[in-house]
């Protein structure tokens, strides 16, 4: 008997509640060139939706890995990843949909330069725009300014990179999550994602691992992927707030600091609750979720305090930087 080939990429989605974006995506995937040598895997984190329900059938191997419990996106992504063995792998929304030469060019582009770990596509909007998706690495000045709304008039940079069309390739601090693509041997040296970030800054904080382990951060503008945005998060408005703050305040102490972070908290309640519930007000609309994620916070306090106290937790050691030697 001749053994099968081994997958070429494992693609990792993490779904919750996704219904018919979940199905839409795997059958983007399905059509994607050399979809045979793809093996697929879905963490489910306790959808209520039957979004499990008649999904497409897929070319290459397929998995569905079904949580009792909603475990997190970066902690579901971990699961995800564990259970292949392809070179590269590529953490996808289900909210998004790959063209048919998306994973081949991105596969490619990685794997060509040892110096690059990670790379993240072209997204597109619902126009058919490109999105503004790669990011600066935050630092605690902006953090701050942007928490007092400082980037809207201008005095911080914004977290995304506005400026950049996007229409050309790029080294940068950090692409998207919708679309993350890494090298495995990469991935497990660094641990993989850091899980006390329940969804939010998980990739933020991934793209800034690995580069601070010697490996570049690269936007690909040929390979191209439709992205809703929000697909999943947005009908949970209050928790979606709660969870950007949380992960915003663990971010600040894990790479800046205690006392980075503990300013991010306070400017949580003084500055961008009081905005976002003002806001909502003008609208006439989302000031009750606004309120909700604000009572949420309020309640994880002294576990975020906690975690402050407690400290970073101990890393995994460091793959050797490219040219080094061999890497994990």
């Amino acid at each position: 008997m001749i053994p099968a080939t081994p997958p070429d990429l494992d693609v990792v989605i993490v779904n919750w509640n996704g219904g018919a974006l979940l199905r839409q995506c795997l059958a983007a995937l399905a059509l994607a060139e050399g979809a045979e040598r793809v093996a697929v895997t879905v963490v489910d984190n306790a959808s209520t939706d039957g979004s499990l329900d008649g999904l497409p059938a897929l070319p290459g191997p397929f998995r569905v890995v079904r949580n009792a419990d909603n475990r997190g996106f970066g902690r579901a992504c971990n699961q995800g990843a564990a259970g292949g063995g392809a070179p590269a792998i590529l953490f996808l929304n289900p909210d998004a949909r790959v063209a048919p030469d998306a994973l081949a060019r991105a596969r490619d582009a990685l794997l060509a330069d040892p110096a690059c770990g990670i790379v993240g596509a072209r997204l597109t909007e619902a126009d058919g725009g490109t999105a503004r998706s790669c990011a600066r690495a935050p630092t605690p000045g902006a953090m701050l300014g942007r928490a007092f709304a400082l980037d809207r008039v201008g005095l911080v940079p914004p977290h995304f990179l506005r400026e950049f069309d996007h229409e050309a390739d790029r080294v940068v601090d950090q692409v998207m999550g919708a679309f993350l693509m890494i090298r495995r041997d990469l991935f497990t040296a660094l641990g993989g994602f850091d899980a006390r970030f329940f969804v939010y800054y998980e990739d933020v904080d991934l793209c800034r691992r690995a580069r601070d382990a010697g490996f570049t951060v690269r936007h690909l503008a040929g390979p191209t992927a439709h992205h809703l945005g929000q697909g999943t998060t947005r009908q949970a408005r209050a928790h979606r707030l709660f969870y950007i703050l949380r992960s915003e305040i663990l971010y600040a102490g894990k790479h800046h600091g205690r006392a980075a972070a503990l300013a991010l908290l306070a400017a949580a309640f003084l500055g961008q609750i009081p905005l976002r519930l003002a806001q909502g007000l003008a609208r006439r609309s989302g000031a009750g979720e606004v309120l909700r994620g604000a009572r949420m916070l309020a309640a994880a306090v002294p576990a975020i305090l906690a975690e402050l106290r407690a400290g970073p937790h101990p890393s995994p050691a460091a793959p050797a930087k490219p040219g080094g030697g061999e890497r994990a």
